[in-house]
């Protein structure tokens, strides 16, 4: 099954983001190596910076995604003000359908 992490920032925390970029990176490439990533980018705010991320997983449940995505460094820092979990079917544009 797929999950949509809808990750929010916190107000203000630009700085904390691109600090913790790097680590962050390093965890979607390992996820994806791990075929466990589909998508994934920032949520831009009306200013085009990033206010969030959005992240599309494999997983076998919705406890697991959350598993997941508590293991973002982003999350470990405390960026995310938010983080919703939802199940996401992915009708257009999938490659693998």
């Amino acid at each position: 099954m797929l999950y949509a992490l809808m990750c929010k920032d916190k107000p203000a925390s630009l700085d904390k983001r691109l600090a913790e970029r790097p680590a962050h990176v390093e965890f979607l490439k390992d996820l994806d190596a791990q075929g466990v990533l589909k998508m994934a980018g920032p949520l831009l705010g009306d200013d085009e910076k990033p206010i969030g991320s959005l992240v599309v997983i494999a997983a076998e449940d919705r406890e697991a995604a959350g598993a997941i995505a508590a293991r973002d460094p982003y999350a470990k820092v405390g960026l995310f003000d938010t983080v919703e979990i939802r199940a996401f079917n992915w009708v257009f544009k999938n490659p693998e359908a």
